[in-house]
């Protein structure tokens, strides 16, 4: 799962940060121990004599330096099995001296390998609902919290059903595609006027989708193009080096109120970019917009157009405007 880079450092971030915490708290018990018992400290001191002697009788010649070897061994684990007495014998515990590392699987570093590590991410998980909370606002866009009694339940001859069975239909489908996500899900656009809903059940799919763990950028057109505006044109320092990385490779992104963003020829290009990008590479995107087919075609291009009408799932918003309600 790709995080942005922003999510990556700041959970690397914290990852470092508990480390050297915990390193701080194994010193301040091992101190403990010493002044309680001095007899721990001079065994470690000598422990680590043990095996400096070690690598100088790996390289010394004159002598048989297997015997050399397990003279130094014994001597060690003498010392370990004296080690062992004081803290079996004292009020310390047994794991008291155990260096305890902040993750037992990678030690702190977070990859295993190659392989990013679950504490890793975890924590990269905690930073992006951090992030998503910060543009979603109040918290309360969950599913359970959609509304329908705000659609109208009188028969829509053009719908060919009523507003509120059309928005129970749709509220079942998003919830459904949360539920169910994988990169590979395919692409969503949300279609209908202001005020109905379709910024609630993005921002509900993003949630759970984020719950899952997978990773998720939600942010406007007008964020989203000013981004790569700042990357191409912008002055080169780490504010703006990649930062349009984050569209191409997450999990799952989610575009709110494209059309709303002033339409030029760099736009345009920049939306090619992602929408182009994301399909080819078989990544999820949903796109909300108050434009009809005929208007999204005039204002981008045929080969935009053709790319999200054509293979993005429409899901048509009816109703009247909940913000005036």
């Amino acid at each position: 799962m790709a995080y942005s880079e922003e999510v990556l450092r700041r959970a690397r971030k914290r990852l470092e940060q508990a480390r050297l915490e915990r390193e701080r708290e194994n010193e301040a018990r091992r101190e403990e121990a010493y002044a309680r018992y001095p007899r721990l400290a001079e065994i470690d001191r000598e422990l680590r004599r043990t095996m400096t002697q070690l690598m100088a009788t790996a390289l010394r010649t004159g002598e048989d330096p297997a015997e050399a070897v397990a003279r130094i061994r014994d001597k060690n684990l003498a010392l370990q099995q004296e080690r062992d007495w004081i803290v079996e014998a004292g009020e310390l515990g047994e794991d008291w001296l155990r260096e305890r590392p902040i993750c037992e699987k990678c030690g702190g570093s977070g990859y295993v390998g190659a392989k990013m590590c679950s504490c890793l991410r975890e924590l990269c998980a905690q930073e992006q609902k951090l992030a998503l909370t910060s543009l979603l606002g109040s918290g309360t866009e969950r599913f359970d919290t959609f509304r329908l009694d705000v659609y109208p339940d009188t028969f829509s001859q053009e719908l060919g059903t009523s507003p509120r069975r059309l928005m129970q239909s749709n509220l079942r489908l998003c919830r459904k595609y949360a539920h169910n996500f994988t990169p590979a899900s395919g692409s969503l656009l949300f279609s209908g006027a202001t005020g109905l809903g379709k910024t609630f059940l993005s921002a509900c799919i993003a949630r759970e989708v984020t719950d899952r763990g997978y990773s998720v950028v939600y942010d406007t057109a007008i964020r989203l193009f000013a981004d790569f505006e700042a990357e191409k044109f912008g002055a080169r320092d780490e504010d703006t080096q990649g930062r349009t990385q984050k569209y191409l490779e997450c999990d799952l992104l989610i575009i709110d109120d494209l059309g709303t963003e002033m339409t030029t020829q760099f736009t345009v290009s920049a939306l090619y970019t992602v929408v182009n990008t994301r399909m080819m590479e078989n990544r999820a995107t949903i796109i909300s917009t108050n434009l009809s087919d005929s208007e999204f075609e005039r204002r981008y291009n045929p080969q935009i157009a053709s790319r999200v009408i054509g293979t993005y799932r429409l899901i048509q918003f009816a109703g009247e405007d909940i913000r005036r309600q």
